[in-house]
């Protein structure tokens, strides 16, 4: 008899939130968020962990193959080689390739981080003077079958994910409010990275003539019925993909579905954004998405300086001889200073002198006209330095001081610069990295002179699309393209 009063007096009661009301309470903080989301404990684990995982059992099988005995050298080396690994090397992704080129371009990415994981273990061995303790033919061996050991998991671990998902097996289900273009393409995407889960279909208000033609056979209702149906199946994870300026309904929909024991992700629609290297971010809690970001944040920038100064002080004792050579020639053939010096925009539109051997009778460091084929003010010796590109070897220095990188977009005299930042959009994000000594642009055939401004506008697309696609493979492609094209090129006088 108590109870049942008891439960009438509960039923009477007005229904309150048990989360806090933001409006309410102004001393809440605007927004809290932790990194990472959408992913299983489980997936997260073996994202994070395969790579670093299989070089030490690579190390470990290398050991067992040449009867190599366990000592603490070793197990410092596998230390380091989990460390390194974890901070050098993607996270794998598990999505499906049909393209045999992409799964080229993953083996080449795969490699190249390997690379770089063992040149710094190199590097820290010669410092420190402990490479005596460990078997030449086990460290060759381990170099070469620990990137074949991640390509092949990471392939296996694709042909699971597809077979479970053709199946049946995974039983994660997912649905999207909004089939807008942002719904769609992330319906797509998560088709590829099945782990996450199956998409059910999508939830909108619109009539159905209203939505694109590719969402009509996966509608599941109006955005009404969506609690529901998510109680009904066990729903595990909401999308909702509408327009920033919906944030009245948004509110709305979130109001309903406290009820709703699914997770829920928010995907901001940032197309209208001209994107360069965004990447998510928290201040203290609070979210924030860079939209124009440098690509050299983090490990990536000091991997990017470690292969400047690594290749450049390898190029420099190389071309020791070259240098000498090309000096002495300049001097001797007109009078005049070896060096021309000349004052270029850097990173963050900063100035600084650039370094190049004297290639011309004159040496003016502003209002200087671009060099035309057949110029006169170029030297004879020059001609043949300009046509080599022998005359941008004093640049190694400018790499080796900071200023400069080997790839990059490359510097213009201040006065180009601003002359063609007034006239050319976007020209000045070309100075979110280093400039360098060659770039996309030439070896796209945007080598020299600019004669008319579209020429610029489209040195200056390449540099941009640099910026927005920078990886260490990129950087090898360039280099090793500049070198192929040094002497055939004929665009260079």
């Amino acid at each position: 008899m108590g109870g049942s009063t008891s439960d009438a007096g509960l039923r009477d009661l007005p229904r309150r939130s048990a989360v806090f009301d933001r409006q309410a309470d102004r001393s809440l903080p605007l927004a809290w968020v932790r990194a990472g989301a959408g992913e299983t404990t489980r997936l997260w684990l073996i994202k994070d962990f395969l790579n670093p995982g299989l070089a030490v059992i690579a190390l470990i099988l290398c050991m067992l193959w040449a009867n190599e005995r366990f000592s603490s050298a070793y197990g410092i080396l596998m230390t380091l080689a989990f460390v390194l690994t974890v901070q050098m090397m993607s996270r794998p992704s598990f999505e499906h390739l049909q393209v045999r080129a992409a799964w080229v371009r993953r083996a080449c990415d795969i490699l190249v981080e390997w690379c770089y994981v063992i040149v710094t273990l190199a590097a820290i061995g010669v410092v420190f003077q402990v490479t005596r303790p460990f078997s030449r033919h086990v460290l060759l061996l381990w170099c070469l079958l620990a990137p074949v050991m991640m390509f092949g998991a990471q392939a296996i671990a694709r042909a699971v994910t597809e077979w479970r998902r053709r199946h049946g097996a995974i039983r994660r289900r997912l649905v999207i409010i909004g089939a807008t273009r942002v719904g769609l393409e992330l319906s797509e995407r998560l088709a590829e990275e099945p782990w996450l889960g199956v998409v059910d279909g999508f939830f909108d208000d619109r009539r159905p003539d209203r939505l694109p033609r590719a969402s009509r056979a996966h509608l599941l209702g109006r955005t009404a019925s969506l609690v529901e149906y998510s109680r009904r199946n066990r729903v595990h994870g909401i999308y909702i993909c509408l327009p920033i300026s919906a944030q009245p309904r948004i509110r709305a929909l979130l109001d309903e579905l406290k009820d709703a024991t699914a997770s829920i992700y928010m995907v901001p629609d940032l197309s209208a954004f001209d994107l360069m290297q965004a990447r998510l971010g928290e201040v203290r809690g609070m979210p924030l998405i860079a939209v124009r970001e440098t690509p050299f944040c983090g490990m990536a920038g000091v991997l990017k300086r470690a292969t400047d100064i690594v290749l450049a002080s390898a190029a420099l004792l190389l071309f020791a001889p070259v240098l000498l050579a090309v000096a002495i020639a300049v001097r001797c053939s007109s009078p005049g200073p070896v060096l021309f010096r000349q004052r270029r925009y850097g990173l963050d539109g900063r100035e600084f002198t650039v370094c190049k051997f004297r290639s011309m009778t004159v040496c003016e460091d502003q209002d200087v006209p671009q060099a035309r084929r057949n110029d006169p003010r170029v030297t004879r010796v020059g001609r043949f330095l300009r046509k080599s590109s022998l005359d941008e070897l004093p640049q190694l220095f400018n790499v080796l001081g900071g200023s400069m990188s080997l790839v990059g977009p490359r510097p213009h005299a201040v006065s180009h610069n601003e002359h063609y930042r007034k006239v050319v959009s976007g020209y000045m994000l070309r100075h979110k990295v280093r400039p360098g000594i060659t770039g996309l642009a030439q070896i796209r055939g945007l080598r020299g002179e600019t004669r008319n401004l579209d020429a610029m506008c489209q040195r200056v697309h390449l540099d941009i699309e640099y910026v927005k696609n920078w990886s260490l493979g990129l950087d090898l492609f360039i280099l090793l393209r500049t070198v192929l094209l040094v002497f055939g090129d004929r665009r260079a006088y």
